[in-house]
């Protein structure tokens, strides 16, 4: 295989479950269902069923491609992709990491990425001329993404963009289709991802007047808190429902330095400072997701990306406690690993006080559309060479989440969409890889 990220140190030990649900038959693809019937007949989810049936197809795949085959998934996928990927030899990182991971591994031309729909797009928009992007379940969407539809977007850009010309630049959250990152290339501004957020706004506040950052409210909250912008300065507007004409919002908008759309993760919406207060009360240390609100994450001890809430927790002492808040497969994934160094680590959500939300769980159900049935799936029939076409992404590519209906951009369209946000990302990168006095590692400082 190509150029792999760090280990994430992950142990697959003997009878521990890898799969957190089963998905029913009919969420399969039709090419898909003949694994996805093997699968569910299988007596349990212990790793010493699930493997042996899992490699007879996985590692044909992987051997019949070598370096040419590039896996990848992110850290919020389901418990068994994560915990499989690196098996595989492949690679687990947040959306920042990623993304660059394709372009960078130029041996690799079948990418087959086990995350939702945007992030492997975004691996397709770096992607090298040579390379294919794939991705294991095509309705896997998300709902911030779905918040902020090329329709949508579109018409407030064009009026903000008439109104104030050049002193006007779209900053596109990674969690945006690549149209919308194309509208932030176009204005002559960015993308970011959580890891970075807070630098590129930081650096496109310096370049125009006014900055709309688009879909996360509160990600872009937390990033102009960080850099200093004051509240009286940011305009909130209402994001998904977005009346089409901004004409009864000038006055709003004329005072304001920053825009937000008004979407966000509603994964992330249920923390809250009495829920830092709960665990801080016990002694425990609190760190949450940039996606929270602004007044958990003012509560929190530390916030930054997965990345930098794995690596923060993993390289704790023995006997650290830890509460995260962020997407719950992720927090039991991380439980399983951190209770092997004897670190305790527990859902910040997850407590127990009268009047105060409880939400074990809280994960992201689309990510959980990625299970082994798809990558076993995926991975055969591209060794076969008769995998679904549905299952290649191509920038600009949008998929219903509920039919899988594609709307595919023809070839001009395409071309014209990658330059603008490769144009978008690019200027990311040069951002995060130039250095700055802000952190750049995923940490929010």
């Amino acid at each position: 295989m190509s150029v792999c990220l760090p280990s994430s140190g992950i142990t697959i030990r003997p009878g521990i479950d890898l799969c957190q649900s089963d998905l029913p038959l009919d969420w399969y693809q039709p090419e898909f269902r003949s694994y996805a019937e093997e699968y569910l007949a299988l007596p349990d989810r212990k790793p010493e069923t699930v493997l042996p049936w899992l490699d007879r197809y996985v590692k044909p795949a992987v051997s019949h491609f070598g370096d040419s085959l590039l896996l990848m998934a992110h850290y919020y996928m389901g418990g068994e992709i994560v915990k499989l990927v690196e098996r595989y030899g492949g690679s687990i990182g947040d959306s920042y990491s990623l993304a660059l991971l394709g372009e960078r591994s130029p041996r690799a031309s079948i990418i087959v990425q086990s995350a939702v729909h945007f992030m492997a797009e975004a691996v397709a928009i770096l992607a090298q001329p040579h390379q294919e992007v794939w991705i294991t379940n095509p309705k896997a969407g998300c709902t911030m993404e779905m918040m902020a539809k090329e329709d949508a977007v579109a018409p407030i850009i064009d009026q903000l963009s008439e109104r104030y010309g050049d002193e006007f630049v779209v900053v596109a959250y990674m969690n945006t289709s690549g149209r919308i990152k194309a509208m932030a290339g176009r204005s002559g501004g960015a993308t970011c991802t959580s890891s970075n957020a807070a630098l590129v706004l930081d650096w496109a506040r310096k370049r125009s007047e006014r900055v709309l950052f688009v879909p996360d409210r509160r990600l872009g909250e937390n990033a102009a808190d960080r850099i200093g912008i004051s509240p009286d300065r940011v305009a909130i507007l209402p994001g998904i429902g977005q009346a089409e004409s901004l004409a009864d919002d000038w006055r709003r908008i004329d005072r304001a330095e920053l825009l937000l759309w008004g979407a966000y993760c509603g994964v992330h919406s249920v923390f809250r400072p009495e829920h830092v207060r709960y665990w801080h009360d016990r002694g425990w240390t609190v760190l949450v997701h940039p996606e929270s609100s602004l007044e958990v994450v003012r509560a929190a001890d530390g916030c930054g990306s997965t990345s930098y809430l794995w690596g923060a927790v993993m390289g704790a002492e023995p006997g650290s406690r830890f509460a995260i808040g962020t997407e719950g497969h992720f927090v039991r994934n991380l439980r399983e690993q951190a209770a092997l160094h004897e670190i305790r680590v527990e859902h910040l959500a997850a407590v127990d006080e009268p009047g105060l939300l409880r939400v074990a769980g809280c994960g992201c159900a689309t990510m959980s559309r990625n299970d082994p049935p798809h990558l076993a799936g995926v991975l055969d029939l591209l060794r076969r060479g008769t995998p679904p076409d549905i299952n290649r992404v191509l920038p600009g590519d949008v998929v219903n989440e509920s039919t899988a209906a594609r709307d595919r951009l023809d070839t001009e369209e395409r071309t014209e969409l990658v330059r603008h946000a490769r144009a978008a990302m690019r200027r990311m990168i040069e951002i995060v890889e130039g250095g700055s006095p802000c952190s750049s590692d995923g940490v929010w400082q």
